[in-house]
């Protein structure tokens, strides 16, 4: 008699195969398949039209590399009970089961100043509530509480399956070949040194490749500067709506309005996980007919992709500059200086390639040492690349 399985066929790897009961459980609940309604990229499919995959997809994805990971490390003889192999597939299935609509997008603004990893655990401990103690190990390996650290390394760290996953499936739907990463030879190379995770010599160069097609991806793709500008609109928008209190139905209603922000009040976590990009945008196509002048050109202009201008340059943005467009906008469209706000405004947009003081990415030489892939011999991935790069950037309406 076969035990019950699920086979799923991914555009990226083939076939991904689900059969371990608790796992067919968590792939089954309502706040697993609310991932299907959330896009793994937010908008940048106005760049990318193929960028319309979803956090479940990706999920799926990052599930079976760390399917691939474990037997090889398995193969390698590196103890990991039944028990740690089932937590560290759950853990990494609910990894992102905490991200709200448009992902990064909206990133701390619908739940002020909560990170998506914390509504992960959050959601992690629901269920562990209402399957009792099912996810213990789940939540130990998740919160890098279990003696074993690489199960943690494995769901987070430099060189997790999460980010093989997210690089390879972003440059496949987005088509940024400078994103394709050797994910494959990674994995065969993993071992286990005193609890650590690490590479073996001979994946040296497909680390550091691993390492620039990050950097690549995230300013060609995640930071592209049109996915900046409509990113940004999104969040405008957001912000306007709650200032003004704009209509919209009960579930956005109860993120915009109040200001309950206990992240294990029960009332909230229901109402995040029944939240989706598809509220987000029924609101927006709302309110591009909404009164409110700044909120309503905010969404045409989303809904049309006729987006705000943007600039991005190395130095701060000149002041008089910002003055200049906000007096435009302001005697354009007869509002306040504090609405024009909303459409002229600057940030900065940060990337960090990689940071051996956050977690370093270990190489085991034939020898017996290790080293850093900072540290090898004629690195490219250098010390002195742990250093964010800025570019600041301003958009304004157009007129």
């Amino acid at each position: 008699m076969f035990d019950k399985r699920k086979i799923i066929n991914d555009p990226v790897y083939g076939f991904i195969t689900l059969d371990h009961p608790l796992v067919l459980k968590v792939v089954a609940h309502p706040f697993y398949q609310r991932l299907r309604r959330i896009h793994q990229m937010a908008l940048a499919s106005l760049v990318y039209p193929g960028a319309v995959h979803t956090r479940l997809h990706h999920s799926l994805g990052a599930y079976h590399l760390m399917c691939l990971a474990l037997d090889e490390l398995k193969r390698k003889k590196i103890s990991i009970t039944a028990e740690e192999e089932a937590g560290a597939k759950v853990a990494i299935l609910l990894h992102d089961a905490g991200h709200g609509p448009y992902s990064h997008a909206l990133e701390g603004l619908l739940v002020p100043d909560v990170h998506h990893e914390t509504m992960s655990l959050r959601i992690m401990q629901h269920l562990n509530e209402q399957w009792p103690g099912e996810l213990d190990e789940a939540i130990a390996i998740f919160t890098n509480n279990h003696p074993k650290k690489f199960l943690h390394q494995l769901v987070s760290g430099q060189l997790d399956v999460d980010r093989m996953d997210y690089l390879s499936r972003d440059s496949f739907f987005t088509g940024v070949s400078e994103g394709v990463i050797g994910y494959d030879r990674i994995i065969k190379m993993l071992t286990v040194v005193e609890g650590e995770l690490m590479v073996e010599e001979k994946a040296i160069y497909s680390i550091e490749k691993f390492l620039m097609a990050r950097r690549l991806m995230y300013w060609q793709a995640y930071l592209h500067k049109t996915v900046l500008v409509a990113e940004q609109m999104l969040v405008q928008v957001i912000k306007r709506a709650r200032l003004i209190q704009a209509p919209c139905h009960d579930t956005l209603s109860f993120f915009l309005n109040s200001r309950n922000e206990v992240i294990d009040d029960d009332e909230l976590l229901n109402n995040f996980c029944a939240l989706d990009d598809e509220d987000v945008m029924m609101a927006i196509k709302v309110w591009r007919q909404h009164d409110d002048k700044v909120l309503a050109t905010l969404c045409r202009c989303l809904l049309d992709r006729n987006l705000l201008k943007i600039r991005i340059q190395a130095n701060p943005v000149d002041p008089q500059f910002v003055i200049e467009k906000k007096r435009a906008v302001e005697e354009q469209l007869q509002i306040s200086e504090s609405e024009a706000d909303f459409l002229v405004f600057t940030g900065i947009a940060e990337n960090t390639i990689y940071n051996p003081q956050d977690e370093r990415i270990n190489i085991l030489f034939k020898d017996g040492t290790v080293k850093d892939i900072s540290e090898v011999d004629n690195p490219i991935i250098q010390q002195s690349m742990a250093a964010t790069v800025g570019k600041h950037y301003i958009c304004w309406a157009r007129l």
